[in-house]
């Protein structure tokens, strides 16, 4: 069968097989077009070739990354990565041009000018006819601002879950308060509440200032001792910061002991004392209080001290242990607490 093309108004005569040819370079040609004026980046290299070098990139790619063609033709892609290109990534696409597969993987890439980008890179081998591989096919996407969505929507959720787990905390220690506070009368009872609930406040306040990171224990104590209108308090002990979900509770315990001083205990009388030191042990820390000069110390004291209050914090919220030992000098109160470490 012979095709007749109409061209220049003469009459051209193809065999089927002439026809075919031309065909196949009119394909060629038209994937090159298409190639070149797609909006998506795309790079064509030779596997053949040492280092395996660029030898095709459309005005895409030369857009993307900042760079010339002059620039780029004759390199290896590598000179895109950079300080944050994972180096788990570079594995993963080494593995599959070695074993000559498709691969598509997200990577931090680098545009000319410094800039970083996240690139969706899909990789794709060419072999001829007789299967021998004789390109690699790259394209390119900036996906940089869909990973930057999504890094936010993470960023959220993880914070409304931090969010959530410390209301939750801090209603619980609320309702301890409000369960566990004792008083002969209303009002005694709603100033022991308020006294306690303005504790867990205090923390908070502390524990926002500093970006909701760990609050050095003696900053814990001096905001206590100032609340309660402590004086004759005598600090000592190492830098010793507590953890983010010790804060509160820690803040509690130490407003009871403080408070029983006051009201109670040494600090009650004009000549009175309370030394707390504090220091690194294997486990955690642990804080001895130390009462002198004042009223003798007995058990029954310890009904305006909240010791089942103190009690619960400490095993339940802290894993912690509170020993107290009534001498006839006065108080002495030892707390011990786990997961706490040295700032």
């Amino acid at each position: 069968m012979i095709e007749a093309i109409s061209h220049s108004d003469k009459m051209i005569e193809k065999s089927p097989a002439a026809s075919s040819a031309q065909g196949l370079v009119d394909r060629a040609k038209l994937a090159l077009i298409a190639v070149e004026r797609t909006h998506m980046a795309m790079v064509v290299s030779d596997p053949n070739q040492p280092d395996n070098p660029i030898i095709l990139a459309n005005h895409a790619f030369l857009a993307l990354t900042g760079y010339s063609a002059e620039e780029i033709i004759g390199r290896n892609c590598r000179f895109m990565q950079g300080p944050e290109t994972s180096p788990a990534s570079l594995a993963i696409l080494r593995d599959a041009l070695a074993r000559q597969i498709d691969v598509t993987e997200e990577i931090v890439n680098y545009r000319k000018n410094g800039s970083a980008f996240w690139n969706q890179l899909h990789i794709s081998p060419i072999h001829d006819d007789n299967g021998k591989l004789i390109y690699f096919f790259a394209s390119q996407f900036d996906v940089t601002s869909r990973r930057r969505a999504m890094e936010l929507e993470r960023s959220e959720h993880l914070l409304l879950k931090e969010v959530d787990h410390r209301a939750k905390n801090a209603l619980a220690l609320v309702q301890g308060i409000v369960r566990l506070s004792r008083s002969d009368d209303a009002r005694s009872y709603a100033t022991a509440v308020q006294g306690r609930v303005h504790a867990l406040a205090n923390a908070h306040t502390l524990l926002a200032v500093g970006n909701w990171r760990r609050v050095p224990l003696d900053t814990l104590l001096r905001s206590e001792l100032l609340a309660s209108g402590a004086d004759r308090v005598e600090l000592t002990g190492p830098e010793i910061a507590v953890e983010v979900p010790q804060v509160q509770p820690v803040a509690l315990v130490l407003h009871e002991i403080v408070s029983n001083a006051v009201k109670h205990g040494a600090l009650s009388s004009p000549a009175g004392s309370l030394d707390i030191r504090w220091n690194q042990e294997c486990d955690g820390v642990a804080i001895d209080f130390s009462e002198t000069g004042g009223p003798p110390a007995s058990p029954p004291a310890v009904k305006g001290f909240g010791l089942s209050m103190a009690e619960a914090i400490v095993s339940k919220q802290l894993n912690g242990r509170l020993h107290l030992d009534w001498s006839a000098a006065g108080l002495q109160s030892r707390l011990t607490f786990p997961h706490m470490t040295a700032g």
